[in-house]
């Protein structure tokens, strides 16, 4: 019997999902849509990953802006 997760976001690292994120919005667009200096001042994925990786309600964020536009809803 295969099971499937409930989680939409097992299987999915944090950094293939701000890799996602970033190739449909773009930096200046996650910048405006979530306010944190790592998406605005000089942004890099290394430099997010670390920031997201320390700061929980920052990672809570963009996990959740990647469920609102990744996952089908039932």
């Amino acid at each position: 019997m295969d099971q499937k997760s409930k989680d939409p976001l097992h299987g999915k690292t944090l950094e293939m999902i701000l890799n996602e994120l970033v190739a449909r919005f773009g930096w200046p667009e996650l910048g405006y849509q979530i306010r944190i200096n790592c998406f605005l001042d000089d942004p890099s994925i290394s430099s997010s990953l670390k920031f997201l990786r320390k700061t929980p309600w920052a990672r809570k964020k963009v996990e959740d802006m990647y469920i609102h536009y990744f996952t089908k809803k039932n």
